[in-house]
């Protein structure tokens, strides 16, 4: 019975504890800095997330009356400044830390590199290339993911209910902590090199902090993603968590079973699709059939159709009455115009008519002179202009000059002598006359002074 007594109970402890903390004085009023972890917003009620540091992590826990007095949303990887106590939740028996009040400070070192790197891609344009068209109705599937989480059998008994001629193939792939970054970079290569041709591409895992998602946010990963070319569909994390590897992906499902979905038809949609097409189209041809036939007995019930001959009876005779028409009318137009031509022909007089030509003939000759006469006129004065021309060129003209005794001068090389100072002794010069030239030497050089 004493050894019993010494034994205590799990909730006595627990009640113990928990009085220890609630009344430590240095424990009802703490102030916290760290960056928010595990953040999922939950309308009109209690908010329960994480805050860390680079070394330990602390449950938290806000309260729906001090979290609606907030000025600013939590977002995950935020660093925040909070006050509160530190209590312990007696049903699980942990600690935490309950929040009074919350103020941002600065952003988490995860959530900064991701805005950094987000920026970069988007000033390269990597997220808004064209997006691919996922087929409708696929052959092969290729699903990145880890190969003993819910993921994959979520999108196998998805495909198997909707659609299940489709071939799926696993990449397994490592989806978080440090090795899952090269993990999956080797699984998008492998659908690079694989000789199967797949028609979309799920990339998957289940939701958790932005830790747990960061491989998915790592530069070499959403490039491999960009490069391959395949249409691809991004499940990774909740609806709320946005990863780089989901803005380069073509589609974005909010759960691998979405993905599923989007990649694959629904198998009785399509054929009861395709029964309610053949339906219309038999329906539809039938229609067409039966106007077809209808029209065939009307053709086969006219009368013009049974003896043809009736229909250009009526025509021939139309033709007849209107060839008589044509002729009575030109032999009537004929017989006008010719008592016309007769009556003109009766009022014209020979005698007048001669004289008439006579006197036209008298004003072309007149014309005639008068346009001789000024032509001869016009060509005086151009020869005179011409001729004035000739004297001021003439007049102008060097060898008009040298016809009055003038000479130019050139030295042995074809240059034009201006002046003595370009003559040296005993130069060889060629002197040009009206008539011919000389060759002499310089034997002396006079300059004479201008100012004298």
């Amino acid at each position: 019975m004493m050894t019993e007594e010494k034994y205590l109970s799990v909730s006595i402890l627990t009640t113990y504890l928990k009085r220890k903390f609630d009344l430590d004085p240095y424990l009802k009023k703490v102030y916290l800095t760290g960056e928010i972890s595990n953040f999922r917003m939950r309308p009109n009620t209690h908010q329960y997330f994480s805050i860390k540091d680079n070394q330990s992590k602390i449950n938290v826990v806000m309260f729906k009356s001090a979290f609606q007095k907030l000025k600013f949303t939590p977002e995950e990887g935020m660093k925040v400044l909070i006050e509160g106590h530190v209590s312990i939740y007696p049903p699980t028996g942990s600690y935490q830390f309950y929040i009074d009040s919350m103020q941002p400070d600065g952003i988490g070192a995860l959530y900064a590199a991701y805005e950094q790197l987000k920026s970069k891609l988007i000033s390269e344009g990597i997220f808004s290339a064209d997006k691919k068209e996922i087929p409708k109705f696929p052959d092969k599937l290729a699903v990145i993911t880890s190969p003993s989480g819910s993921v994959i059998q979520d999108i196998i008994t998805t495909v198997k209910r909707r659609y299940p001629k489709c071939q799926i193939v696993l990449f397994p792939a490592i989806v978080q902590g440090e090795k899952a970054k090269d993990s999956l970079i080797r699984a998008i290569q492998q659908i690079k090199q694989t000789h199967l041709e797949f028609d979309t591409v799920i990339v998957g895992r289940g939701g958790g902090s932005i830790e747990d998602l960061w491989p998915f946010n790592e530069e070499q990963v959403v490039r491999q993603l960009f490069e391959l070319d395949i249409p691809i569909i991004s499940s990774v994390g909740h609806e709320t968590d946005t990863t780089l590897s989901d803005l380069v992906a073509d589609v974005r499902a909010a759960t691998p079973t979405a993905a599923a979905e989007i990649a694959t038809p629904n198998l009785p949609d399509v054929i009861n699709y395709l029964t309610q097409a053949r339906s219309r189209v038999y329906q539809s041809i039938s229609k067409e059939l039966a106007y077809r036939k209808q029209s065939l007995v009307n053709l086969t019930d006219n009368p013009f159709l049974k003896n043809p001959g009736r229909i250009y009876e009526q025509q021939l005779q139309l033709v007849d009455q209107l060839s008589n028409r044509l002729h009575q009318t030109v032999n009537q137009i004929v017989k006008k115009k010719s008592y016309q031509f007769e009556i003109i022909g009766q009022q014209i007089d020979g005698k007048l008519l001669s004289q008439r030509i006579s006197h036209y003939q008298m004003l072309v000759d007149n014309q005639e002179r008068q346009l001789t006469y000024y032509f001869r006129q016009l060509l005086n004065q151009q020869l005179a202009r011409v001729q004035y021309a000739m004297n001021q060129l003439d007049a102008l003209s060097p060898l008009n000059t040298m016809n009055r005794g003038y000479t130019y001068t050139e030295d042995s090389q074809g240059q034009l002598i201006k002046t003595v100072a370009e003559l040296s002794a005993n130069q060889q010069l060629i002197v040009h006359y009206q008539d011919g030239s000389a060759i002499v030497d310089v034997r002396e050089i006079k300059k004479e002074n201008k100012d004298d």
